[in-house]
């Protein structure tokens, strides 16, 4: 941890041997001030956490950082800022393994090694009267060791044959190749980090199942449309999903019926 950090100008690190979220960290110093580009980086975590609060398990030789921005956007196109993320996490990993790496993105905001979970993003808000206040985006990579038995298969940089690569040196990337996203995000909209990320969509064209709060339902994951939501198309006819989690869908098609789904019209998702 006594590492010296190079980041380009605009972003602040503070470390820490061990804490129980970034996150968390990242929010309580928003709230005293910290300004935008605020990195928080831990050598472990003790109450890591992934989507719908999930713990995400933190043992030292991975990466943990959340990183504090306060984007003069509406909320819909703040969202947007995990495609940032992704995007700045991926380039920053292939500039270090190369194109041996199999990286895939999965929606909304996961990215895959040969099919399994590599490294997770986690975007949380704080609004205030005049809209957002500020975004923290957390990102967790497992560099050294995956988790066994977890929903969602995982893997590691070390299992994929990728050993040398430390937590210092992805940091570093990943904080310039954001930057470069961000950049071109503020300059030039969405469209550019959608047409890069779908060349590395995971299940795009394939079966999917998707899962919501109160419901479940497969179909074919067509596309992502202008704002990032992702377009399915079921049996009932297309839909947009504007959060929700994505599995593959290994069920064989009976009688052209989706199995084990509940399938609900188009309409009902125009809110989600």
């Amino acid at each position: 941890m006594n590492a010296v950090v190079d980041l380009p100008e605009g972003f602040r690190l503070y470390r820490y041997e061990s804490v129980g979220s970034t996150n968390d960290e990242a929010k309580a110093l928003a709230r005293t001030g910290a300004v935008d580009g605020t990195l928080v980086w831990a050598y472990e975590q003790r109450a890591g956490r992934g989507r719908r609060g999930r713990v995400w398990h933190s043992p030292p030789g991975n990466l943990y950082l959340s990183l504090l921005l306060r984007p003069d956007a509406p909320p819909a196109r703040a969202a947007q800022l995990s495609f940032v993320a992704a995007l700045g996490l991926g380039d920053a990993l292939l500039a270090l393994t190369g194109p041996d790496l199999r990286l895939g993105y999965k929606w909304p905001n996961d990215l895959l090694a040969g099919g399994n979970k590599l490294a997770g993003i986690l975007l949380e808000a704080e609004c205030g009267i005049g809209g957002i206040e500020f975004v923290v985006i957390g990102a967790g990579v497992n560099i050294a060791a995956a988790p066994a038995g977890t929903e969602y298969p995982a893997t590691s940089l070390a299992a994929e044959g990728f050993p040398g690569i430390t937590p210092v040196l992805l940091l570093e990337n990943f904080v310039r190749c954001f930057a470069a996203w961000r950049r071109r995000w503020r300059d030039e909209g969405f469209s550019p980090l959608r047409a890069a990320w779908l060349t590395r969509a995971s299940g795009l064209g394939e079966p999917i199942r998707v899962r919501l709060d109160r419901a479940t339902f497969d179909g074919i994951f067509v596309d992502l449309d202008t704002a990032g939501a992702l377009l399915l198309e079921g049996a009932d006819g297309r839909c947009r999903i504007a959060a929700g989690e994505v599995f593959p869908l290994h069920v064989a098609e009976e009688d052209g019926a989706w199995r084990d789904a509940r399938r609900l019209s188009p309409a009902s998702f125009q809110s989600c």
